[in-house]
């Protein structure tokens, strides 16, 4: 009978690139491990670089969608004024509901606002702030875009040529842009009681574009006098 001999290999260092599952020795690992917190600090840092691009990207976003909808609201009240025979401040919308409703057509109802519209983007609570036709927010309107047009003071079309003397004066063309701090957060006042001509946002906070100049969200005032 054979006896097989079994030889014993030489013995291997538990350090040895064999004998670990990596590849490398410790010194190398550590090096690798090394690398890798730098990558990953590198991206930490660029994450926090563009996170305010990133915000300040969807801030935008959110204040086109503002002015989309808001001169919707315009559009609508124009109808809804024209289908009440524009016969002055009665004629006016008192709700934002009247306007959601839609004006008579024939036996049925036509919608003039979508229901999104109706909701303002920019501010906490979605509710617009009702502007009326006597508000002093108009006046000041008015010296904006007065300024924005070069000097040139903004015309009442038709069919609100009738509510023209309600409509406060402005008393100041000097300044060249929005001069009030913007103090920040929602306002939470109640929307005028009556006939309104125009809403604006709740927001108080300074905008990322401008609206016919006017860099505050909530002195941006869409309404159809002057469009």
């Amino acid at each position: 009978m054979k006896v097989h001999e079994f030889k014993l290999g030489p013995a291997r260092d538990r350090n040895s690139p064999a004998s670990n599952g990596f590849g490398g020795s410790s010194t190398e690992r550590g090096y690798t491990l090394v690398a890798l917190l730098a990558v990953m600090s590198l991206i930490a840092l660029f994450a926090l670089e563009a996170a305010p691009t990133v915000r300040q990207q969807a801030q935008r976003e959110r204040e086109k969608e503002a002015i989309f909808r808001g001169q919707q609201v315009a559009d609508a009240i124009r109808s809804y004024y024209g289908a009440h025979q524009a016969q002055g401040v009665n004629s006016l919308p008192t709700s934002m509901d009247q306007l959601l409703e839609g004006i008579p057509k024939g036996t049925k109802k036509l919608q003039i606002l979508r229901s999104e519209a109706a909701h303002d983007p920019l501010s906490a609570s979605g509710e617009w702030r009702l502007i009326g036709p006597t508000s002093p927010e108009l006046a000041k309107l008015v010296e904006s875009l007065t300024i924005y047009s070069g000097g040139t003071v903004p015309a009442v079309q038709a069919p609100f040529q009738n509510l023209q003397a309600l409509i406060p004066r402005m008393t100041n063309i000097l300044n060249t842009g929005s001069s009030d701090a913007a103090p920040g957060g929602d306002d939470t006042s109640a929307s005028s009681d009556g006939p309104f001509l125009g809403v604006a946002s709740r927001s108080q906070r300074n905008s990322v574009i401008t609206f016919y100049g006017i860099d505050r969200h909530d002195q941006w005032i869409f309404t159809p006098l002057f469009r």
